[in-house]
């Protein structure tokens, strides 16, 4: 049950992500919201780990920790708000819905998915993009493009490091570490990448990084390092087919923007997706052991 709230947390708050990047993109930089983002949850995590005395990770382990927010928050987050500059949410969030496929390729070798579950996987991506493609025309930025394929492999491989090298330490303090590696990146690179601000700080700017800290970053991120120790990485990785079906929700009944046949349609190719790998035979699901 704890992992399938984890799971419905990562569908849900991270629907709703793209929405504020694209809102904190308004005055800060890709790498200026990378460090005022992670320097705040960093603190956060810490904090409540400082608070819970949880346990500190074995020091061999801290390395791997730092390689896993530098691959998934200092490059694939930055990765995807730099995109974010350039190309439609829509298509951002296409692209990085091949995370589970990224994540199912990795790990084919000692977690086969099955003719199942790859139908489910590819049936998925497709329900996407029906789901959030743009009508008007596609805007397509090369340099956007090349970004937005390297960082779900780039979050995929990255993953699946910290799911083989890390074992010891709590889940909150862990999250701080990594998320202080990926503070220290954007505090390093933003005067080198055009600064922190691309603007002014407006109220909407600066509510947006403080959603993406807290939620995005401090309840997401943390149930996301959860869930995927807790269940197999394409079980696990399908949480991006339900990210945009959460983001049009929220603009229908927030924005109230158009909810028609496409959407319809979107969203229940990918729930049978999701059901396609999420339902399959136990003995296709069992976690493969971990490495000595």
């Amino acid at each position: 049950m704890l992992a399938w709230l984890a799971y419905l947390t990562v569908a849900v708050v991270w629907g709703s992500t793209y929405f504020a990047i694209a809102l904190g993109l308004e005055s800060f930089t890709p790498y200026g919201m990378v460090a005022a983002r992670f320097s705040v949850a960093s603190l956060l995590a810490l904090g409540l780990g400082r608070l819970r005395r949880e346990a500190w990770p074995p020091l061999n382990e801290v390395g791997h920790l730092m390689v896993v927010g530098a691959l998934l928050l200092g490059c694939s987050n930055a990765l995807i708000s730099w995109a974010e500059l350039h190309v439609s949410s829509g298509l951002a969030a296409v692209l990085a819905a091949l995370v589970p496929l990224w994540l199912a390729v990795f790990s084919m070798a000692k977690d086969p998915l099955g003719a199942k579950g790859w139908v489910g996987l590819l049936l998925g991506l497709a329900g996407v993009c029906v789901l959030v493609w743009p009508t008007g025309g596609l805007r397509i930025h090369g340099g956007s493009l090349a970004a937005l394929i390297a960082a779900p492999c780039i979050w995929s491989w990255g993953t699946l490091h910290g799911k083989r090298f890390v074992h010891g330490g709590s889940l909150l303090t862990n999250v701080g570490i990594q998320m202080a590696t990926a503070a220290v990146i954007g505090l390093a690179l933003a005067p080198l990448t055009g600064g922190f601000l691309r603007g002014p700080v407006t109220p909407k700017a600066l509510g947006a990084v403080a959603y993406l800290a807290l939620f995005g970053s401090v309840l997401a991120f943390s149930a996301y390092i959860y869930l995927a120790k807790a269940w197999p990485p394409a079980k696990m990785g399908t949480y991006a087919y339900l990210n945009p079906l959460v983001a049009v929700l929220l603009g229908t009944l927030i924005l109230h923007e158009a909810f028609g046949p496409r959407e319809i349609l979107g969203m229940a190719v990918i729930l049978a997706a999701v059901a396609l790998v999420q339902l399959r035979p136990k003995s296709a699901l069992r976690e493969t052991p971990t490495e000595a």
